[in-house]
């Protein structure tokens, strides 16, 4: 265990003695969560509008102060006709146009109908959709509350939202951060490490000493584990106390399912590392096979479900994928072992199977 012991330390001075490495090891992390938590969201705010309001009526004033508090929406101005609007979309500068027509609140009082124009960018179609929809939600909540004051009869639904009420854009970009700092950082740094003795003509040494050819590999493992370990807690310490985002489930839980996709991670590396020749082989396809792959079949940047069925089955191989189901299920829904046995068992599998690959790869004699 001494040999071993020392491999172990040789490792860790590999990679604490290149900057290069230790802004890969905790700078990535670190740029990638703050990116995702605060650049990259699906929240929609500030969405800058223009209102042409012919009917200036009680209701449609208390439609556009409802409005103008809301965070999702920013009033850059009235304009007195419709011709304005098409030139504020034109400049590129609104995202949305309301239009009360100057009979607004005749028919409401006639017809019971709430009815004016909400004119979107549909250049964008999933904003177009989203501040529609918002639109649409002020209006029924100022139905609900019984503000409007005329005898319309409407079906007002009871929106409840589980785990996220709030709709943070974090909640779910958070879990899929975590998967992916993991996997490319742990795959990037084992890949290359044993090429790197192969490039310096050290493999020769490492194979003739009296340490098993399996330990080699397991102590080139090793430092890149905990190292893994420092970049969770400090990828969770950012997403409680940067981002705002709870942790509800066992800490304990978390750290050990971590564990496995790390230790999977580490394996697949290994695996690359043992079955190619030169470091930037080895570095492409870590980044080039395993980043698209990772964001594409994880769930946090596009829904699965709406991929052909083909791909689904694709990602099922993919570990972030169910590492992604995992945390989520820990952090956000407070959900024990008991929930996530299969996903867990999953992963285990294919640690197991990568570490057993990447074993028999391992040439103990070079040509």
């Amino acid at each position: 265990m001494k040999q071993f012991f020392a491999f172990i330390r040789k490792e860790f001075f590999h990679a604490f003695r290149d900057r290069k490495t230790l802004l890969l090891l905790f700078g990535m992390p670190i740029m990638q969560i703050i990116l995702f938590g605060f650049a990259l969201t699906n929240e929609i705010k500030d969405a800058k509008i223009v209102i042409c309001d012919y009917a200036r009526a009680n209701l449609s004033r208390r439609i556009i102060d409802r409005i103008q508090t809301s965070e999702i929406f920013s009033v850059k101005s009235f304009v007195p006709g419709e011709a304005m609007i098409e030139e504020a979309f034109k400049a590129g500068d609104v995202k949305l146009a309301l239009v009360f027509p100057s009979d607004f609140e005749q028919k409401v009082m006639k017809d019971g109908e709430i009815a004016f124009q909400v004119i979107a960018d549909a250049s964008d179609p999933n904003t177009a959709t989203t501040l529609n929809s918002y639109v649409q939600s002020i209006v029924q909540g100022l139905l609900a509350e019984n503000q409007v004051g005329y005898p319309a009869y409407q079906i007002i639904p009871e929106v409840r939202m589980l785990y996220n009420p709030t709709l943070e854009g974090t909640t779910n970009f958070v879990p899929g951060v975590m998967a992916l700092v993991l996997m490319l950082v742990c795959v990037l740094m084992t890949s290359v490490s044993i090429v790197k003795e192969k490039e310096l003509g050290t493999m020769e040494i490492l194979l003739v000493s009296p340490v098993n050819p399996l330990m080699v590999i397991i102590s080139k493992a090793v430092p890149y584990f905990l190292v893994s370990l420092v970049n969770l807690t400090i990828i969770l310490l950012l997403a409680v106390f940067l981002l705002g985002m709870p942790i509800n489930g066992s800490i304990s839980l978390l750290y050990f399912e971590s564990s496995i996709l790390i230790l999977t991670a580490l394996s697949l590396g290994l695996l690359i590392s043992n079955s190619t020749d030169s470091q930037q082989a080895a570095m492409l396809i870590s980044l080039m096979g395993l980043l698209i792959p990772t964001m594409l079949f994880t769930g946090f940047m596009f829904p699965l479900e709406n991929m052909p069925i083909p791909l689904q089955i694709v990602a099922n191989f993919v570990p972030s994928k169910w590492y992604y189901i995992i945390v989520k299920s820990i952090m956000i829904k407070g959900l024990g072992f008991s929930a996530i046995w299969k996903e867990t068992l999953i992963l285990i599998g294919m640690c197991l199977l990568l570490l057993t690959i990447s074993f028999r790869k391992f040439k103990i004699r070079l040509s």
